[in-house]
């Protein structure tokens, strides 16, 4: 098990119409993301255990890709995962992101 973290500078989009999101299960090849609006001075946090170790760098792509794409602010994401695939993380965090903030892109 590898624990991994992140931050990165937010981006404008800090608007949230739920306190909290959980999308995906922990099981063979997949992953749980719970997104969490947090008073964070615009900055995201990133907090991941994972059964696959040595991926930090990919990892970091994707949630830069992520970052990038919906530039999101002020949250806390925790990902438990069990071997998901890049795509299935970029899928999650997307599913994720739209829940807790109401499709706002």
């Amino acid at each position: 098990m590898e624990h991994l973290e992140f931050e990165f500078n937010g981006g404008s989009h800090s608007n949230t119409v739920r306190p909290y999101t959980v999308q995906g299960v922990v099981s063979s090849g997949n992953l749980e993301v719970l997104i969490e609006h947090k008073d964070l001075n615009g900055k995201c946090r990133f907090s991941i255990d994972t059964a696959a170790e040595g991926f930090g760098k990919t990892w970091e792509a994707v949630i830069s890709n992520f970052m990038e794409k919906r530039q999101p602010a002020d949250l806390l994401v925790s990902i438990n995962d069990y071997a998901a695939s890049p795509d299935i993380v970029s899928l999650r965090l997307d599913q994720a992101y739209e829940a807790i903030s109401g499709g706002v892109k």
